[in-house]
């Protein structure tokens, strides 16, 4: 899976975690806001890790939303937000 993930993976993981389909998962929200907690904060983290992301927890807390957070995700991972070919 590394380097292969994509904004629908991240919707699905985010969406998993708030108990919301991935097309529910409002991008501009703030993690605390949606409910995410820090151990749900930390599965997600070592999700993305194992896809081979070089990000940590401090990363994803100095980020107000998820759409910040993919961003960095898309920095921090190579070939990702890429679409499968």
């Amino acid at each position: 899976m590394s380097g292969h993930l994509t904004l629908d993976g991240f919707r699905a993981d985010l969406g998993e975690c708030l108990f919301l389909e991935p097309g529910e998962v409002d991008l501009e929200q703030g993690p605390l806001e949606a409910g995410l907690d820090s151990l749900r904060i930390v599965t997600l983290l070592e999700r993305w890790q194992a896809a081979g992301a070089d990000v940590t927890f401090v990363d994803l807390a100095e980020r107000t939303s998820f759409a910040q957070w993919w961003q960095l995700l898309t920095e921090r991972i190579p070939g990702a937000g890429r679409a499968d070919a």
